[in-house]
């Protein structure tokens, strides 16, 4: 059965129970989701600036990852603000290594490297900036709980630094409405880079991530954000992963869910 959108039902149900404060509306359509799929996690979608979130496992929405590759975002807009890389062309390199992704094994461009999701270029970009400028960037973006450690190149894949699917929507919805202080060429850029379907009805934009620990949970990740009508909506859901099928499953269950929300 084909399913309806629920979108401005659960909108018109929120306003009818608006106040200043930020409210969460739990949306059981979206669980469904991950049960058919057997798969625990979450997803938050925002409104633009409204007051209302929507959810699915609002604990979880809560609580804080790590990042992993989903900070590719941010990275590359701390790298384009303090000039640590010219454009998102300029080639850097992968360092000549063996990695875990013979598709990493090249030197790429931003552009192409966080479609690839190539950790040693970014990895790269990370040492470019350095690791004072990096804190400060990551402070300034107010993302997460905002640590980097002492390691510049690891930080948002092995940890301290971690940050909630709420946070995620938080930063992204402050990016692409240019409340960061950050130049408005880098924001430019990366919404360049991160644009993965354009139709006439709407962009889609995102990153996906993969926390991969030598021991505990691994942690899937998509983010993003969708322009449609005039107006933005940030998105992003996380999951365990429990084996390598279920980092497929991410992108998938995120894409029914805006489905189900009346978007896509």
């Amino acid at each position: 059965m084909k399913r309806k959108p629920i979108f401005f039902a659960l909108l018109f149900m929120a306003m009818l129970h608006s106040t200043s404060a930020q409210t969460y509306q739990e949306v059981p359509e979206l669980a469904e989701f991950f049960q058919a799929s057997g798969a625990t996690g979450t997803f938050v979608f925002r409104d633009g600036n409204a007051d209302t979130i929507f959810v699915s496992n609002e604990t979880r929405a809560k609580q804080r990852f790590t990042p992993a590759s989903t900070f590719k975002i941010a990275n590359s807009l701390i790298g384009l603000d303090v000039g640590a890389v010219k454009s998102v062309y300029e080639v850097l390199p992968y360092g000549g290594k063996p990695q875990r992704l013979k598709a990493w094994e090249h030197d790429m461009s931003l552009r192409d490297a966080i479609k690839a999701s190539n950790v040693p270029i970014f990895q790269e970009l990370a040492r470019r900036i350095g690791r004072e400028r990096m804190r400060a960037g990551v402070r300034k973006l107010g993302y997460g709980n905002e640590e980097i450690g002492e390691v510049v190149d690891r930080f948002w894949l092995d940890g301290p630094l971690a940050i909630s699917a709420i946070e995620q929507t938080e930063f992204l919805s402050r990016l692409i409405d240019h409340k960061l202080p950050v130049s408005a060429k880098a924001v430019s850029d990366v919404k360049e880079i991160t644009l993965l379907e354009k139709t006439d009805a709407y962009e889609l934009h995102g990153k996906t991530g993969w926390y991969w620990p030598e021991q505990g949970q691994q942690i899937g990740w998509w983010v993003g954000w969708l322009n449609q009508e005039g107006k933005s909506y940030t998105f992003a859901l996380n999951l365990d992963i429990m084996s390598d099928a279920d980092a497929t499953k991410r992108i998938p269950i995120g894409r029914e869910c805006l489905k189900a929300l009346g978007k896509l």
